[in-house]
């Protein structure tokens, strides 16, 4: 399908709302709030969706501060089960919501960039920003789904020969450059999603409590009829996971129950059975090696 960048000027009668998820971050809400706030000239409205965080009370005065509407769910739903909870609340005069995490600057531009390429291309469902580190390089966020092959190879070798040819189709690092182009999926850090068919597929899987809620977004997306388009124009940093950086060893473990989640869905054919064994195995031990002292 073609991609196209310039549609018809943006109208005002279309606006973008804006969701984030806290879990322990106030440190980065602060700065990420400021953000959006100066990167349009209208500043779409943000709402909060908060997983019991032990700093609620700091996260309260810092969205008062900014005038952002705090979802207190009572519980840790996970990331993918408070954004959701935060779409719902989100008034259905909304046509898009722009999907964040708290520890990301929006850039000057980068949502009505966003918008505007959704609004041209109605067969898009998810648009994904560039995403740079803190260090202002780019981190690899629009990605082909993992097939038992990169999955398997990126999982036995990125750690050891991290270029090796799996972990790079995986992380699609053979398609650089500047121009939009559909992708597998998109990073859940930051990306833009059409309300409507966020909707209809049941927006994320909760079963997925952290990590790989996006990857098996874009792939019920895709397996829907929609499109995920990376727009590298559109940047946004991610400076880094305050609220999993305390804990890391659960959550690489975490990481990995996730993926063998999702690959096993998606190769759920009985006559399959020996090779998810095999999967098991592989991320079984790849999660031990990672998190052995």
């Amino acid at each position: 399908m073609m991609v196209r960048m310039h549609g018809n000027p943006l109208s005002p009668a279309v606006r973008t709302a804006v969701v984030t998820v806290t879990y322990n971050s106030s440190a980065a809400l602060g700065p990420f709030l400021n953000s959006v706030i100066v990167s349009e000239p209208s500043p779409p409205p943000v709402t909060i969706a908060d997983n019991l965080s032990a700093d609620i009370d700091e996260c309260r005065a810092i969205a008062a501060e900014f005038g952002a509407t705090v979802l207190s769910l009572g519980r840790n739903l996970g990331y993918g089960g408070a954004i959701n909870a935060a779409v719902r609340s989100v008034p259905l005069s909304y046509e898009f919501v722009l999907v964040s995490n708290p520890d990301v600057l929006v850039h000057p531009g980068a949502i009505s960039t966003l918008e505007e390429v959704m609004r041209a291309n109605p067969q898009a469902a998810a648009i994904g920003p560039r995403v740079l580190n803190s260090d202002g390089t780019t981190y690899p966020s629009a990605r082909r789904i993992p097939s038992l092959r990169t999955g398997v190879g990126h999982a036995i070798f990125s750690r050891i020969w991290p270029s090796n040819p799996w972990t790079r189709s995986y992380r699609s690092e053979n398609a650089t450059g500047t121009e939009i182009r559909p992708v597998g999926w998109l990073s859940g850090a930051c990306l833009l999603i059409r309300r409507s068919a966020f909707d209809d597929i049941g927006g994320f899987d909760q079963a997925f409590f952290m990590y790989f809620e996006d990857v098996d977004l874009g792939y019920r997306l895709g397996q829907a009829g929609w499109q995920n388009l990376y727009v590298p124009d559109a940047i946004v940093t991610h400076t880094g996971a305050h609220s999993t950086s305390t804990d890391s060893l659960r959550m690489i473990a975490a990481h990995h129950d996730s993926a063998y989640l999702f690959l096993s869905r998606k190769y759920r054919s009985w006559y399959l059975a020996p090779v998810r064994w095999v999967l098991r195995g592989t991320l079984s031990i790849r999660s031990w090696w990672a998190t052995r002292g």
